[in-house]
This record gives C-alpha cells, structure tokens and sequence, in this order.
C-alpha cells in the first residue's frame, strides 16, 4: 500500500507541476484509501476518477494536489467546500486551513462524508446538508467547486473575502478548464486560467442562456 501511495505521488502529481511540500506530504498522511468504497479500494492510487454513486466521484489525485498548490492556503484561512463526497478532499483542506464548511446535496453522500471524516477526527469541519449550487451563506478565504459549472456564478465570487481564492472548474464538456479567481479588493475579481481538465457537473448549477435553433 505504502509503494503504490509513493508511486501515485512520485510518478502522477509531482510530475503533473506539484512541488509544493506541504501538499506532497499531506498526500502521504491523509490515508486516501480509507476514503475509497471498499469495493474499489485497489483504485485508490491509479490516475483516474473513483465512482461513489449518485453521480459523483473521486477526483484524479493530481488534480486534488493541483488544487490544493493553486489555493495556497494559510492556518487562517475559512474554507467553503461545495460538494463534500467521500470527504477526502474535505480531509485535506482541513488540515492546511482553520474551517472547512462542506455543504454536500446528495444525503447519502452527507453522511459518507460524516462517517469518514469522524473515522478521521477532523473537527474542524462543519458538514451541512444543502444545495451550495448557487453560493452559500458567510464569505470565505477559500471556496473550492468540486463539481464543473458552464458558467461560473457570481454568487461565488461574492463570497470571497478581499485576498480570497475560488477553484473552479468552468465550461461543458469535453472543454473545461480549470481557474483560479482572486479577489483582490471588494467588487475587482481577477482570474487566471490554470489547465485544461473534464469532470461531472455541479447539480443544479446555473445554467447560460443558448441559442436554440
């Protein structure tokens, strides 16, 4: 277990542009297995998504890392989850940051997350039950998408504090692309294309207006 944890760290992320040492050892001590279903725990370390029903998966490994470089969190920073899984990203922010609220819609996934997370004895998470799809209350160092959305709503970037960062990942399939959007005074957003990427939708996330025929 221990070699193919190495191997997914040395031959998928660190070559995938992820230096940062912080995050290459978080990936060692947060256990990604232990968030796997069991069925599928030999997966755990392979590049590739990891189904956990209802519609969501597991994101690549190197993408969880990619994320977690690109925020740069701080020990202050209030983190805003929306979409919580199987709570191992969840895991992951939380140890880097001081809060972590994850809204989860899918009730089944809520309590997933929950269950691992205990497991774990993170507590400096707030789990909530909701649709998150649209913004959430508070306003937020950080907030992180773990769903796509064709557009990015605005309700977001109005959650972010002066400073803050927002992980999407913005387009429809199969052209996505990943962003990072900073706040960098009240109303005054900049974004910065990252990479190009494809994961399952948000649900019921804003949709843009099309041209119908």
């Amino acid at each position: 277990m221990e070699q193919a944890r190495f191997n997914m760290v040395e031959q998928q992320i660190r070559p995938w542009n992820v230096p940062d040492v912080r995050v290459l050892e978080l990936l060692t001590k947060v256990k990604r297995e232990q968030f796997v279903p069991p069925a599928l725990q030999k997966l755990a370390f392979m590049d590739m998504e990891i189904p956990l029903g209802h519609g969501a998966s597991m994101w690549h490994p190197k993408l969880e890392a990619r994320a977690l470089q690109e925020l740069q969190l701080e020990r202050s920073d209030r983190v805003l989850e929306v979409g919580s899984g199987s709570g191992y990203l969840t895991a992951l922010l939380s140890h880097l940051a001081e809060h972590v609220t994850s809204v989860e819609i899918v009730p089944e996934l809520h309590a997933l997350a929950e269950k691992n997370l205990a497991a774990h004895h993170v507590v400096n998470v707030t789990l909530a039950l909701g649709d998150a799809a649209q913004g959430w209350d508070g306003s937020y160092d950080v907030i992180v998408l773990t769903g796509s959305v064709p557009i990015l709503p605005e309700a977001f970037q109005n959650n972010l504090k002066p400073g803050g960062r927002l992980f999407a990942i913005v387009g429809d399939a199969p052209a996505m692309q990943a962003r990072l959007v900073t706040c960098k005074a009240p109303g005054l957003f900049e974004s910065a294309a990252l990479f190009e990427t494809c994961i399952a939708p948000l649900q019921n996330v804003q949709q843009p207006k099309r041209f119908m025929f």
